[in-house]
């Protein structure tokens, strides 16, 4: 957390147990993760698949060993199921952001697996509490999770909706290998949640690999067999050896989520100083159990609804509010997990909460130290303070505080942090300060900064080249309309330079995939450049002169950049997108589509003015009222329509908010939340579109928060 891989490499190099295994295969996993190299990936899966053997060897030996630690709180070897869980986890990410669909999918299999281990442990402690508090101990969550595994079923693809993704087929066939079940793995092996009072397993049964051969009393059952293909979004894949029992699944029974446990209460209360946390063995698997669970409830809650079948594949559902709280806790301690749970806290905050629109109120002045909506400023600096004194050198931190400034409206202020004099002598960490430096010049409209930065990230990392020279294309572009009437000779550079750099992006694009599939801005990028030469042919007009509303503002859309800008930031956005109208030759041959586009660019700068009748006037006179036909196919861009269903959604969201700032009663209230729920659920179920996920993700924000406001309220009616 220092900035000092080698440093920790150094320090871990003569150690072969688990917790050293763990801590060299979580520094391959920040490079991979920061970095994203193929090579770098591949030894941090490898690393950490060693890492999950010996945690798993190491937590059978503890059971057995009358010698080892014995905590209140946990089953024998419990820090060891923790290492074993945290594997999981880093080797799903991985998996995740690996190419391979299939490593994808079996990633997603270890989050499951993960999940029920870490449920364990959470279990344990609620059990403590109420035995300290001298309640009655029940475990429904154990109760649950035998419930889940009694039929030893698997994962059933059948129990989706058409099957698994488009394509997907399920034919008849002789006993296949099934994968294994959830009660087969960390629940009894590692959770020991169904483990006898003396604290042995039931069971001891280890085996690492996820696939099995099926249990033989599922041999006379009528049994749908998965074929081994799959397809996801029209991306097919093989899963070599891979096949799913149907009947009572894991869908059917979701995993538990520890709901007759008051997750506010218990251990959350205590801080480091409390004696419960006296061992240090408590407090690493306290705070490594909240750090873990907590991303997982967070990251699960956040996936968009393009992306909703991945949820029958987990088997459980995401809860944002108990997942930020546990990082919150996790955040408290000075070990690994809590600078671990502190960057992520800071990187939603200053991110995921950022890159969002419709999210909940916080009030600055409530004495919840559990408050946790919207985006608690005052708790967010005393981490961000608290993690920068505890490493000093490190640019993690400083990143962190430039995006802070950033989500604050000091654009300026956050580039002048990543202009520091200093570098990271880590390249991955260089490479983000970089990317969100161009972003941030982005913002502000210094386009030869961004455009210069963005060349910069090309160095630094190979994640999506295309996009780097596209957006740098595209601040050349804005350079040239600015530069074209009053200084010729220079516009020309930049026309020259911009049509070189743009149509360079799409050389570079498809070569990194996320699940098998191409970034979606790869697939952006190729056809906003065919489309732009399609028209230079058919106008007979410069390439440069056939690009329509400002890219850079599209993309500053796209980035939710205009959250960020203070006032006079807004009213340059205006500016840009007006030259459109008043100044481009090639306006008047523009059909519904670019206006479309210019639409809900200009309604939602105006949004972020607050001057919200007007940005909906805009959407219902020149989005809405099109139809939605002439908004798509062929090379025309088709994400306007259900943008403007959620920028509807959103203005609403705002007119709520001002009126339960003026007082004007509930009434009006929820007149402006049941419109806003209107406007959201038709983004929603809109049908598949170009970046359906990136606007996905703020509609399931969305969603979660109009949730959380009906509930708020029927209690208070209550």
């Amino acid at each position: 957390m220092s900035d000092d891989l080698e440093g920790a490499e150094a320090g871990l190099a003569n150690g072969n147990s688990a917790f050293h295994k763990l801590g060299k295969g979580m520094v391959a996993f920040l490079r991979a993760t920061l970095g994203f190299e193929p090579e770098i990936m591949r030894e941090a899966s490898e690393r950490l698949a060693d890492a999950e053997a010996t945690a798993s060897t190491d937590h059978r030996r503890a059971q057995k060993d009358s010698h080892s630690y014995r905590s209140q709180i946990y089953s024998p070897g419990a820090e060891f199921a923790l290492c074993h869980a945290e594997t999981q986890l880093m080797s799903a990410v991985v998996g995740v952001l690996n190419e391979s669909l299939t490593e994808s999918i079996r990633g997603f299999y270890k989050l499951r697996k993960a999940y029920v281990t870490l449920n364990g442990i959470l279990d344990a402690e609620a059990r403590y509490m109420k035995k300290r508090h001298g309640m009655a101990v029940d475990t429904p969550s154990r109760t649950s999770m035998e419930s889940l595994g009694s039929n030893r079923s698997t994962q059933s693809m059948k129990a989706m909706p058409g099957g698994f993704g488009n394509g997907a087929t399920l034919n008849p066939g002789s006993k296949p290998p099934s994968i294994r079940s959830s009660r087969d793995a960390p629940s009894d092996v590692l959770g020991n949640t169904g483990g006898q009072p003396d604290g042995r397993s039931e069971t001891t049964n280890d085996e690492e690999d996820e696939f099995y051969d099926a249990d033989e009393d599922l041999e006379h059952k009528e049994t749908a067999t998965y074929a081994g293909h799959i397809e996801i979004d029209g991306v097919s894949g093989k899963l070599d050896g891979m096949s799913i029992d149907s009947g009572d699944t894991a869908n059917d029974r979701p995993l538990p989520a520890q709901s007759n446990i008051p997750a506010e209460r218990g251990l959350l209360d205590h801080d480091p100083d409390s004696d419960i946390f006296s061992n240090p063995i408590d407090v690493f698997i306290h705070s490594g159990a909240n750090l873990c669970f907590g991303l997982l409830l967070v990251m699960i809650s956040m996936i968009p609804p393009a992306f909703s079948k991945l949820l029958f594949i987990i088997g459980f559902h995401g809860d944002k509010d108990r997942g930020i709280r546990m990082l919150w806790q996790a955040s408290k301690f000075h070990n690994i997990n809590g600078a671990m749970a502190g960057l992520i806290v800071l990187g939603y905050y200053n991110t995921f909460v950022g890159f969002s629109d419709i999210i909940p109120d916080f009030d600055p002045t409530s004495t919840d130290q559990n408050a946790i909506e919207g985006y608690p400023k005052k708790r967010c600096e005393a981490l961000l303070a608290d993690m920068r004194s505890r490493h000093p050198k490190s640019h993690l931190w400083l990143l962190e505080e430039a995006r802070m400034q950033a989500t604050n409206r000091h654009l300026s202020a956050g580039i002048s942090l990543l202009e520091g004099s200093t570098k990271s002598p880590l390249k991955q960490v260089e490479a983000i300060e970089m990317f969100e430096k161009s972003l941030e010049a982005m913002y502000i409209h210094d386009y030869a900064l961004c455009a210069k930065s963005f060349i910069a990230c090309v160095d630094l990392n190979n994640w999506s080249h295309a996009l780097y020279y596209y957006i740098a294309g595209s601040a050349n572009v804005e350079l040239y309309r600015q530069h074209k009437t009053s200084d010729p000779k220079a516009a020309k550079v930049y026309a020259d330079k911009a049509t070189e750099l743009l149509k360079l992006a799409p050389k570079h694009a498809g070569k990194k995939k996320f699940m098998a599939r191409q970034l979606p801005f790869d697939v952006f990028v190729v056809r906003k450049i065919h489309k732009w030469e399609s028209r230079a042919h058919d106008w007979n007009v410069p390439f440069v002169d056939a690009i329509g509303v400002s890219p850079v503002e599209e993309m500053i859309f796209f980035w939710n950049g205009i959250k960020r800008m203070d006032q006079s930031q807004l009213q340059t956005s205006l500016e840009r997108l007006t030259w459109s109208e008043t100044s481009n030759p090639t306006w008047n041959r523009e059909g519904h589509e670019e206006k479309a586009i210019l639409a809900v660019l200009r309604s939602a700068t105006l949004r972020n003015l607050t001057r919200w009748d007007e940005a909906k006037k805009i959407l219902r006179t020149e989005v809405l009222n099109v139809d939605p036909a002439e908004l798509k196919g062929g090379l025309k861009d088709d994400w306007m329509a259900p943008a403007a269903h959620y920028e509807m959604g959103v203005n609403c969201w705002m007119q709520r908010g001002e009126a339960a700032k003026n007082g004007s009663g509930s009434a009006m209230e929820g007149k402006w939340v049941k419109e806003c729920e209107t406007w959201i659920a038709k983004a929603a179920q809109w049908e598949k579109y170009e970046l359906d996920a990136r606007i996905g993700l703020k509609i399931a924000t969305a969603q979660d928060t109009l949730r959380k406001w009906n509930e708020r309220k029927g209690k208070a009616k209550g």
